[in-house]
This record gives C-alpha cells, structure tokens and sequence, in this order.
C-alpha cells in the first residue's frame, strides 16, 4: 500500500468515528447517481456489479446505494469518511473480497451482521496473463509460455471478475437472494420471485453466449485487462489481456512483443480497450499491429460510454462485439 493510500484509509476510519454515523438518508449522494430503489431495507454494495444484484432483487423493499461512483475505476476506490458512516448503518452490506482493498477495511470494521462477500457464493480460479484453454497437457507449454512473455505466478492470483461470467453470477445471484430472504423475511416471497427472474435472465444471456460464439474463426482476443478469463474459459475462447489482473499495471516490453506474435499467429483481428480504464496502450498495440479497436466492457461501472444500460444490455454489445472480432457466423 503506497504512503497515500495508507493516510486516506486512515482518515476514512477516523472521521467515521466523528461522524457518530450519519443518517443513511445521503446513501444516493454517496452512492451511484440515481442509486436506490426507495424501499425500507438499506443496502450497500461496493460496485456495479452488486448493486444491478441488489436492484434487481430487492425491488421495491430495499434501497440500494453503491460506494463506487459511475465512471470511476473500482480498483483504486478510497474511502470517504461519510462512506464508512454509511456502511456503518447499512442493515446489509454486499460486496466482493478482493477487488477493492479499500472496501474489504472498510467492510471489516463496520460490523455489520448481514454483510455479504460474493466470493463465498461461488468458486474463484486462479487466472494469469493468459487464460482461457487449459494448456497444461501440451508439450513444451511451459517453454513457449516463458518466450511469449507471460506473468510468471507472481502475475497469477485469485480472479474476482465472477460477474463476467453469466453462470457464475447467477450462482451469486441465488446466494444473495437467499441472504436477503433470511435478513428481512417479510419480503421472502418477494426476493425469492425476482431472484428467479433473474436467474431466467442469465441463463438466456448464457444461452446466448454458447450459441452466438459456437462457430468462429479464431478462438483468441485481445483485451486491456485480464478481466475476461471466467468468460474466455465458459466459452473456449482464449483471453489475451495487455495487462494482468489490475488494470494499472504496465506491461512489459516481453509482453507487447509477445501480442504481436500472437496476433499474426492467431489472426487477431482486434484489440480491445474498455470505458472506464485508459485505452492508450490498447491503441498503440492497434497501431503498431495494423488491427482495429473496439470495446469489451468488463462491465464494472456504467457510464455515458458504455454500450447500454445495464448489465445485461453491456453484456449483449460485449457478445456483438467478440462476434465480430472473432469472426463468428
């Protein structure tokens, strides 16, 4: 944790304390723009991806607050002193463990007794540079994987990025409706009713998936992030990102080197930035291999350039857009 980060944090903790836990009444103010769904039980989630949960299940009974703002990147998130008197208050928290380090503090000290971690709802993996096929068999793997430049283990680490993956966020999805139905059974039917929706609904887009990316031309793309190894491994695809798991990690010069062979070698055809991240390195990588540019959407904030709404609708411009970089009939 750098000198910065650590005083911010600090701060955060402290001023709650002052604070004597302000009224959850600011949750929109401090939220996600718009956030909540005005009902009685309050609910804070850490980002998109469990607020669009919480919304959909909650509906009407439940208002819902996000402590990640539209258009900023939820990987270097701190804190705010009214945001850790928010969470204080919240009858429940939703959050997922080990994507923003300042939310697991800040999650930790509020105490809260129905607080819920998306990683206990399903499996994580462990995801590298490269993922997507299970490589393990092929002989000379590990030599080849050395020559093109991919993280070693240090790079490897449990991958949060669940959400991108429909099965597995409907996974997520039945755990925290069951969490909401047991934290406020007045509305058990309820939750239980959209839940199921909901589940329908992931369960089409998955559908979707399988058979909008069953015939293809190249099985490999290229993306900013290591973002999409949950998705490339549902669907057989192989995720070549620039970076690691952290969106701010610079590459190496191995690694830029290494996305120039791969392309020519597996007929990429585009390279993939995203709305919230910079798409500097993305670009250059474009330019200096003649490939087009377009977007793929890890989906973790909605803001005026994202290609829809919701998730749902991101997820579907994602599915146009691998179709067409991968040359899918």
């Amino acid at each position: 944790m750098n000198v910065r980060r650590g005083l911010i944090r600090t701060a955060a903790v402290a001023g709650a304390a002052g604070l004597g836990l302000t009224s959850l009444s600011a949750c929109s103010a401090s939220g996600s723009e718009g956030g909540g769904n005005g009902g009685d039980f309050t609910l804070v989630t850490s980002f998109y991806p469990m607020e669009y949960l919480a919304e959909k299940i909650g509906g009407d009974h439940v208002s819902v607050s996000s402590l990640t703002k539209p258009g900023v990147e939820p990987h270097d998130l701190e804190i705010s002193p009214q945001q850790t008197a928010q969470l204080g208050e919240a009858e429940m928290i939703l959050y997922l463990k080990g994507l923003q380090p300042a939310v697991d503090e800040a999650v930790a000290q509020a105490g809260v007794k129905n607080t819920v971690d998306a990683v206990g709802l399903t499996k994580l993996e462990d995801h590298g540079t490269e993922t997507g096929h299970d490589h393990g068999e092929e002989p000379g793997h590990e030599e080849k994987h050395a020559e093109e430049g991919h993280a070693d283990e240090g790079e490897a680490g449990a991958d949060p990025h669940i959400w991108l993956d429909p099965v597995k966020y409907a996974e997520v999805a039945k755990g925290v409706g069951q969490a909401l139905e047991k934290a406020d059974p007045n509305h058990a039917d309820d939750y239980r009713k959209n839940t199921k929706a909901l589940v329908g609904e992931l369960d089409k887009l998955n559908k979707d998936f399988e058979a909008g990316l069953k015939d293809r031309a190249t099985d490999t793309f290229i993306t900013a992030h290591s973002a999409f190894g949950y998705l490339a491994e549902r669907y057989g695809l192989d995720q070549e990102p620039i970076s690691g798991l952290d969106p701010e990690s610079e590459p190496s010069p191995a690694r830029l080197k290494a996305l120039h062979e791969v392309a020519k070698r597996e007929k990429v055809s585009t390279v993939f930035f995203e709305t919230i991240a910079s798409d500097k390195t993305a670009r250059t990588l474009a330019d200096d291999t003649g490939l087009t540019t377009d977007v793929l959407d890890p989906v973790e904030g909605i803001n005026d350039k994202s290609q829809g709404d919701d998730y749902i609708e991101v997820m579907r411009a994602n599915l146009k857009n691998l179709q067409k970089a991968l040359g899918a009939k």
